[in-house]
Order: structure tokens, then C-alpha cells, then sequence
């Protein structure tokens, strides 16, 4: 089970860097965008499509990743003061209650979008450019296989803490400047007092 769950954590890893890509990518169309519109008064046609299709593609591919960091927002107030049995124990219980008839649904819904768009090469009948949105459809069905993988490997996360009474390490990534910066601060005051 820890061999699954630590691979599951690297895919996700790799896919949640690849799609933060996506920030750039938005940033960089839309300072184009608000260039060519206010300075040179002639705006892009694609600009609006691109937005939604960025902001839409990392919304979708960050929540296996945000999952494998144990990052998702959760109404914590009782679930904190519980020891990591019961608190395993709630979580499997709501994975299997709400989290994968949710992701089933959202994969088999998703595919039947994602693959008709994709077989008719679907393009954006809002848009005067025709923009391509069959990728950002497809992207609903990989979301969530994605978040189904992270899913089961919650699960085996949440039966490893039933059985030995304490939660996995979750493998570091990315740390909060705020963090980094105590933990440097603590390590300075120490060296100073050596």
C-alpha cells in the first residue's frame, strides 16, 4: 500500500507542477491582451476563451494534487482534537460516501462530454476566433481519473493510520515562504547561541 500511495503522490506531483504552467500561460495572454486593447486599441478575439480555458485546466488538474498534500479545505474545528484513529476512520467513511460517487460520476458524465467534443473536434460557438474547447472537455474525464487515483490512495492512507495508530509522512513539495522563513530564523537563533 505505501508503494501505491507514494507513486500515486509523485504522479500527482508531476501532474499539479505541469498544469501550474497554466498561471503563466494565463498571466502572459492576458498582459498581452490588456496591451493590445488599451495601447494599441485593437483587442484579440481569442483572449476571453484562452482565460477560461487556463483558469479552467488548472482549476481541473490541481484537486488530485491539492488531495495527495492534504491540502483541501475541511471543516476542522472537531476533526483536529480527535485522535488520528477516529479521524482515519471519518475520513473513509466520507470517501466512500460522498468522494467516490462523486468522482465516478464525474468520470463517466465527463467522458461521454470529453469524447463526443473530442470525436467532433468541438470549438467555442461564443467566440468569433472558434476557438478549440474539446481539450478543456477532455480534461473534466482526466481530472477525474486523477482524483480517483489520489482518492484510492487516501483510502490506503486512511487504513494504514486505522491499523497503526498514527497518519503517513506526506512527502515535502512545495513550503510557505512564511514556513521557510521561521524555520531560517530558528536555525540563525540557534547557531548565534552555539
Amino acid at each position: 500500500m505505501e508503494k501505491f500511495i507514494k507513486v500515486s503522490d509523485i504522479f500527482n506531483k508531476s501532474v499539479g507542477h505541469m498544469f501550474a504552467w497554466c498561471v503563466m500561460l494565463l498571466m502572459i495572454s492576458t498582459c498581452y491582451e490588456v496591451f493590445m486593447r488599451y495601447v494599441l486599441n485593437s483587442p484579440t478575439v481569442w483572449a476571453f476563451d484562452m482565460s477560461y480555458m487556463f483558469y479552467g485546466a488548472l482549476f481541473m488538474m490541481s484537486g488530485a494534487y491539492a488531495l495527495s498534500r492534504g491540502t483541501h479545505v475541511r471543516g476542522d474545528f472537531l476533526y483536529r482534537s480527535w485522535k488520528p484513529r477516529n479521524q482515519a476512520k471519518m475520513d473513509l467513511l466520507l470517501y466512500f460516501l460522498f468522494f467516490f460517487p462523486a468522482i465516478f460520476a464525474m468520470i463517466y458524465t465527463g467522458a461521454g462530454y470529453s469524447f463526443e467534443a473530442t470525436r467532433i473536434l468541438e470549438s467555442s460557438v461564443n467566440s468569433p476566433a472558434g476557438v478549440p474547447v474539446w481539450p478543456l472537455k477532455l480534461i473534466i474525464f482526466v481530472a477525474g481519473i486523477t482524483l480517483l487515483i489520489a482518492g484510492i490512495a487516501e483510502v490506503m492512507r486512511c487504513i494504514i493510520c486505522i491499523q497503526r495508530g498514527e497518519w503517513l509522512a506526506r512527502e515535502g513539495d512545495v513550503e510557505e515562504l512564511e514556513n521557510v522563513l521561521v524555520q531560517q530564523h530558528a536555525l540563525q537563533e540557534e547557531q548565534g547561541k552555539v
